[in-house]
């Protein structure tokens, strides 16, 4: 079981933990692979099908079938249908499920070094992050977290965030007071504070329900995201900020891994390494189609920003780098930059 505090194990985190283990079973019954049945994967996801990471987990199960000859399943629940991206993170370390994408933010509580994807402005566009996750620096992290029952085996790309809320914000100045919709993250939670802005941590299965009711003002997405999840239906203004990144960790149990017939896993690591370069190719131009389809929709408008203003919203987040630099590493933080070159 994953816990924020490894040496404590409250009441309530295995009451939560009995839930879960509840919920999964009636979903799928106990374990992943029966007598004389195939090996299952149970692979839980947030977002809709048409997503990025909803498509590349719909292909990694069709190529799985196409290959595989039947000795391994795939069962794809997107959409938050079977749990929450937290809680995903809790069934996988438990053998519960045997693989998720997981937001990167979401990493958080495990370890600081991910909170590097989450540094406003770090990355200004999908090509630098690739170069970042393909060099030594970034691809170690990918088993960083084993020993907590999460071994990553490849990055998957939604996309580039932008900012949607009751104004146009041109200047930091305009998001001062607006209370932001945030992943759990304490990155981004300081990115808020330091625009002036009032962050609340939230599900993303929660958001659509809380723009519509008031309960926050704004958030930050990408146009797949948004479009997908109709949130650009209660957002009066998305203004196009590219101030950051949003992927996914696609990760695996480690000992259910490894307990897998070795030409088994090898015919599973290829697929996913396929996978992941399918998806990170349709990334880009699933965002630039919803984006093009908010346009057209007329509901909510799209804000560009001048070169000036860009600047002014660079040096305003700024400050965030400082302030986790001790966590995450400098020397981590030196091979992002030098993947921007």
């Amino acid at each position: 079981m994953i816990i924020s505090k490894p040496e404590v194990f409250t009441t309530g985190r295995l009451v939560g933990a009995l839930l879960l283990l509840c919920t999964t079973m009636l979903f799928a019954g106990c374990g992943n692979k029966s007598a004389d049945g195939p090996i299952l994967i149970k692979f839980p996801h947030v977002t809709a099908p048409a997503t990025p990471k909803g498509q590349a987990a719909d292909r990694f199960k069709q190529l799985v079938d196409e290959r595989m000859g039947g000795r391994v399943t795939v069962e794809v629940y997107p959409s938050g249908q079977l749990m929450s991206d937290d809680d995903s993170l809790d069934a996988l370390a438990f053998g519960e499920v045997q693989m998720i994408a997981v937001s990167l933010s979401k990493l958080d509580r495990l370890t600081h070094k991910f909170q590097i994807f989450d540094l406003p402005f770090l990355f200004p566009d999908l090509a630098t992050v690739e170069r970042f996750q393909a060099s030594p620096e970034g691809n170690s992290l990918l088993g960083s977290m084993a020993e907590k029952g999460l071994r990553g085996v490849a990055f998957w790309h939604n996309g580039m965030k932008q900012f949607g809320g009751p104004v146009p914000m041109h200047s930091p100045e305009d998001a001062r007071g607006l209370k932001f919709r945030i992943m759990e993250s304490d990155v981004l939670q300081a990115q808020v504070l330091q625009i002036g802005g009032n962050p609340q941590k939230m599900a993303f299965g929660e958001v659509y329900q809380a723009l519509q009711t008031g309960a926050v003002d704004a958030q930050e997405n990408t146009w797949s995201n948004m479009y997908s999840s109709k949130f650009y239906e209660v957002q009066q203004y998305l203004t196009e900020t590219n101030h950051g990144y949003l992927g996914y960790l696609v990760a695996v149990n480690p000992q259910f891994w490894d307990s897998l017939p070795q030409d088994v896993r090898v015919e599973l690591e290829t697929i996913i390494r396929e996978v992941a370069g399918w998806a990170n190719e349709q990334a880009s131009a699933i965002n630039l189609a919803g984006k093009q389809k908010i346009t057209d929709s007329g509901v909510s408008e799209v804000v560009s920003l001048s070169a000036d203003e860009l600047i002014e919203w660079q040096g305003a987040m700024r400050p965030v780098w400082e302030k986790f630099e001790e966590n995450i590493g400098a020397d981590l933080i030196a091979a992002a930059q030098a993947a921007r070159q």
